[in-house]
């Protein structure tokens, strides 16, 4: 019986052992400060194989040591590591708090608290580049086109200016040169009214003639 009650103890002892090697302890969760794209984000990884559930409360310390509260998740561990991501805009070189609680193995920090890195989250851009850029060249102003050479000989040629009088209104062309298609008939009319008169004066005077002898 006495040796039945040794090998019952011993073999508590190595299940108790057992246990213990495989709970979740405070070393199988690690903090880390990261980007995601240009916004910072805390990451809390679970590596314990157990899957124990577990709490984790992430606080930030700000100055003159006032702790803030940025945010609080569940989660189970595994082998590979189970992330949990806190979004948190931190600065360089600022100091975090990182509690877990996995009753009835784990109630304490993580060692160390979380320091983030010395440079923000900026968001990647391409350099610039060293050929400097052509400027844009101005744009010359738009030319009205020529006449074709066919288009100006058919063109009217301007009358040069003359220093000859004009014709006065209402004459005719054959004016200028002297002619008139009225011109006999006008002679004639006054070569009648030559004759007429001149009639007109031989009977005058014959008739004074005729009085005078009576």
């Amino acid at each position: 019986m006495r040796i039945l009650g040794v090998v019952s103890a011993s073999a508590a002892v190595v299940l108790g052992l057992s246990s213990s090697a495989f709970a979740c302890n405070i070393s199988e969760f690690k903090a880390e400060a990261k980007c995601n794209g240009d916004k910072g984000v805390i990451v809390v990884t679970d590596t314990d194989a157990s899957g124990t559930p577990a709490t984790i409360t992430v606080f930030r310390t700000n100055n003159g040591g006032v702790e803030k509260q940025i945010g609080e998740q569940q989660t189970k561990g595994s082998a590979e590591g189970t992330p949990v991501t806190f979004s948190e805009k931190w600065k360089p070189n600022a100091t975090y708090r990182v509690h877990v609680t996995a009753s009835p193995f784990v109630d304490e920090d993580i060692a160390g608290g979380l320091t983030t890195p010395a440079a923000a989250c900026t968001t990647d851009t391409p350099p610039a580049s060293s050929t400097p850029k052509p400027s844009p060249s101005k744009s010359a102003p738009a030319q009205s086109p020529t006449p074709s050479a066919s288009a100006s000989s058919s063109a009217p040629a301007s009358a040069a200016p003359s220093n000859a009088p004009s014709p006065a209104a209402g004459s005719s062309n054959l004016a200028e040169t002297g002619a008139n298609p009225n011109t006999g008939l006008i002679a004639g009319i006054a070569g009648a009214l030559v004759v007429v008169g001149g009639g007109a004066v031989f009977l005058g005077m014959r008739r004074r003639g005729t009085r005078g002898n009576g």
